[in-house]
């Protein structure tokens, strides 16, 4: 008696699972959550305060420009928007430099105590900032920084370093060492095979600790808050604050105000998405 040993052809039909109408479902719920807010002061800007009274969640009627324009024409706030680019991005340049410094010690170099050093970085991310402000304040007072760039930027690198050393070591740690090897064979030193063959393949973690570090700084508010006091040094997060404080019954100006401040910020993130994505995988594998 013959035996049909063929084996079972596919259907050509995925098999349905409740699984994956109930992950869009959740993901589209939080994309929602998130972006519903941003839309709503990005949209206000674009209304009068009576139509906001009237109906807060219409859309303008007619689109009415003088609120972003009346804010883009104060000389504050171009202040204010300098002052946070250079905290920000001096902020960044120390992390990623610091960073990747950092990591490729703990990934590259063999020595007593390493593991314990690392272990003693990752801790830092399980230290709330908020309860460093009044020591940090004190500190900082001694150290004659209070109403400076340095005193916002150096607690930033601080607090920023733990997360950029827990994302580079991994990628730092994934590369051969046939090539660390090969650039010695060819008379690099530790630092040409850290500038030249380190950081490029490192690129999407660079990448994703100078954003996360970037919108970090940008987005602070109580680090500024107790250490500038002086109105020539605020960023744009107290802008919004002042701007507030001043104009509490122009509900319109203030979201056109918030929508500006956030604006860098939010497209800096977006454009470097796929970049971080990146990133935080190779983090993870890692």
């Amino acid at each position: 008696m013959a035996v049909n040993t063929a084996l079972p052809q596919p259907s050509g039909r995925r098999q349905f699972s409740w699984g994956t109408p109930l992950t869009y479902a959740l993901a589209l719920a939080i994309a929602a959550v998130s972006i519903a807010p941003v839309v709503y002061v990005v949209v206000g800007g674009f209304r009068t305060t009576p139509q906001i009274v009237a109906n807060p969640a219409g859309l303008p009627d007619p689109f009415v420009w003088d609120n972003y324009s009346r804010v883009l024409t104060q000389s504050n706030f171009w202040q204010q928007a300098f002052n946070s680019a250079v905290i920000a991005f001096g902020t960044t340049l120390a992390v990623v430099v610091l960073g990747m410094a950092a990591a490729f010690v703990l990934a590259r170099y063999s020595f007593r105590g390493r593991e314990g050093l690392y272990t003693f970085f990752t801790l830092g991310l399980l230290f709330p900032a908020g309860a460093a402000i009044l020591p940090l304040y004190l500190m900082l007072r001694d150290l004659s920084l209070i109403n400076s760039y340095y005193a916002v930027i150096l607690p930033q690198v601080a607090f920023s370093l733990p997360l950029t050393i827990v994302i580079l070591r991994p990628f730092l740690s994934a590369i051969p060492r046939e090539l660390e090897d090969a650039a010695a064979i060819d008379g690099a030193s530790r630092l040409g095979f850290l500038w030249r063959v380190a950081v490029p393949l490192s690129r999407p973690a660079l990448v994703t600790v100078g954003v996360l570090a970037f919108v970090a700084s940008w987005n602070s508010f109580l680090l500024p808050l107790l250490v500038l006091s002086d109105v020539n040094l605020h960023t744009l997060p107290l802008g919004v604050q002042n701007f507030s404080s001043q104009y509490t019954t122009d509900t319109a100006g203030v979201l056109a105000f918030t929508s500006l401040a956030m604006l860098p910020a939010l497209l800096f993130f977006t454009l470097a998405e796929k970049q971080i994505v990146g990133g935080l995988q190779g983090a993870v594998k890692g």
